[in-house]
């Protein structure tokens, strides 16, 4: 259930979560921060570098991912 994965979560990594929960009705809605999250995978599909895993260290490809968000916050300022 909901409770017992939040739990698990503040007792192994000590990090808040919240559970979505299910209207009365279950029907669909939209949660408003998934599409934050997808619009940023958007962003980070058009920078042709990480298209494949060519770097050899981990820190360079997030310094890579840095890098395609600072040049995606630049060209929108």
């Amino acid at each position: 259930t909901g409770n017992d994965f939040s739990d698990q979560v503040k007792l192994i990594l000590n990090a808040k979560t919240t559970v979505a929960k299910r209207n009365e009705l279950h029907m669909f809605t939209v949660l408003p921060q998934r599409w934050i999250v997808e619009r940023s995978w958007r962003w980070l599909d058009k920078c042709r570098r990480l298209w494949k895993n060519c770097e050899r260290a981990l820190n360079s490809s997030l310094q890579m991912v840095v890098l395609a968000f600072l040049k995606i916050d630049l060209k929108r300022y």
